[in-house]
């Protein structure tokens, strides 16, 4: 019976490979199998090297898992700038602003449902200090991270005179809870065998009474 090879184990990498070679191959992980499956033994085997060659890059396994972490954000990222960019393209500025804060949103559930194990990364405990300094990692072209992009949908809401600027205090973060619990519904709830016509239905719900809402 013939055996599985391992893969060839690299000693030499230009600067700055591994580290990216070892980022890919924590986020392939986490992509199959969710932050759980994020093992620096796994991720050093699949790039190639030496266990001990990642602490060249990180000290420990729990700073791999928060680079992982911060690259699956960014991925997060630009499914939502994607959503972003149609909706940049409405020429009603009222529309336009309503229309960006529906598009942070649904590109939020369309990653929770399609990129499962990205996105139990990106926000398993403790991932998603708001407070933390920036990360080019947790971002896409706009250079802000998904809770940012969140917080720049609402603050055009409030410049088109759509969102009384009494109420844009905060708002984000009623929006952020509303929004993850219903895809934490559809991914590990009582909807995640739900057909997807009723799941793209209450989506489309769900956003509009959060428009409507905050």
């Amino acid at each position: 019976m013939a055996t599985a090879r391992r893969p060839q184990a690299r000693s030499t990498y230009h600067h700055g490979d591994l580290r990216a070679a070892l980022v890919n191959a924590g986020l392939a992980l986490a992509r199959e199998g969710g932050p759980k499956a994020v093992v620096l033994r796994e991720a050093t085997r699949r790039a190639g090297v030496a266990p001990n060659a990642a602490y060249r890059h990180f000290s420990s396994h729990q700073a791999l898992f928060e680079a992982v972490r911060a690259a699956a954000l960014g991925k997060l990222a630009e499914v939502i700038e994607r959503e972003l960019k149609r909706a940049e393209a409405e020429p009603d500025l009222a529309a336009r602003s309503r229309a960006m804060l529906a598009a942070v949103g649904r590109g939020y559930l369309s990653f929770a449902q399609a990129e499962t194990g990205w996105f139990l990364t990106a926000f398993a405990s403790g991932a998603f200090d708001v407070q933390m300094p920036a990360d080019p990692a947790r971002t896409a072209e706009k250079g802000l991270n998904p809770f940012e992009l969140l917080s720049y949908a609402l603050d055009e809401m409030v410049k088109a005179g759509v969102l009384p600027p009494e109420r844009r205090p905060g708002a984000e973060f009623l929006a952020w809870s509303t929004v993850h619990g219903m895809a934490l519904l559809m991914i590990d709830g009582p909807l995640r065998h739900a057909p997807v016509a009723m799941r793209q239905a209450l989506g489309a719900r769900l956003l509009h009474m959060v428009e409507t809402g905050i």
